[in-house]
């Protein structure tokens, strides 16, 4: 039997599990964007118990280099992610929700994912700062957030272009996530070969 697959001992029932684990990602990030685009908020309840999922269902469908797989998807989401936190770019439980799906990703389908996320999430910060009007406000802040990093690193977060300030621009990442999720899903689905 090949990994991916789980059946009887006499090959009577085969799931393949890679789709299994993809449906479960999908809803998961589905149901994070929902969250997030009516509350503003991914909570713990849903990111901690999906990071367990992920890692459950690889370990019994490969065993311990199963779970290795989910571990290093969702280290890379969380090391990659990191710096936005810190600097008060990105929400908590946006992070923690990128770290579930590294887990039921791996970490190779995590970055598609998460590039094709943070594609989707620029293309919502163009459409909302255009309709707006504050485009050149939003270019002067991220040149500010950026000269801050390079100056001061992670401690000197300028809380006037940081989620803590109340009048800047904020997207919902959780669904940039749950679209580019599914585009992947889609694109897989289609056949398409991304590694």
């Amino acid at each position: 039997m090949r990994i991916g697959e789980v059946g009887l001992e006499d090959g009577t029932m085969h799931v393949n599990v890679n789709e299994t684990i993809w449906a479960l990602a999908l809803a998961f990030a589905l149901y994070a964007g929902w969250l997030d685009s009516s509350t503003r908020r991914i909570p713990n309840w849903l990111t901690v118990p999906g990071f367990f999922l992920g890692v459950t269902v690889h370990a019994v469908a490969a065993g311990w280099r199963g779970a290795v797989v989910a571990l290093e998807g969702a280290g890379l989401a969380l090391a990659i992610l990191l710096p936005l936190v810190l600097l008060r770019a990105l929400g908590a439980g946006d992070w923690k929700m990128m770290g579930a799906l590294g887990a039921f990703l791996g970490p190779q389908m995590l970055f598609l994912v998460l590039l094709a996320s943070v594609l989707v999430a620029g293309l919502m910060a163009v459409v909302v700062m255009v309709r707006a009007n504050r485009v050149r406000e939003t270019f002067r802040n991220i040149g500010l957030l950026i000269l801050s990093f390079l100056t001061l690193g992670f401690r000197a977060a300028r809380p006037d272009v940081s989620l803590d300030n109340p009048e800047a621009l904020k997207l919902p990442f959780g669904v940039a996530a749950a679209v580019g999720t599914l585009v992947c899903f889609i694109g897989l689905r289609l056949g398409l070969r991304f590694f």
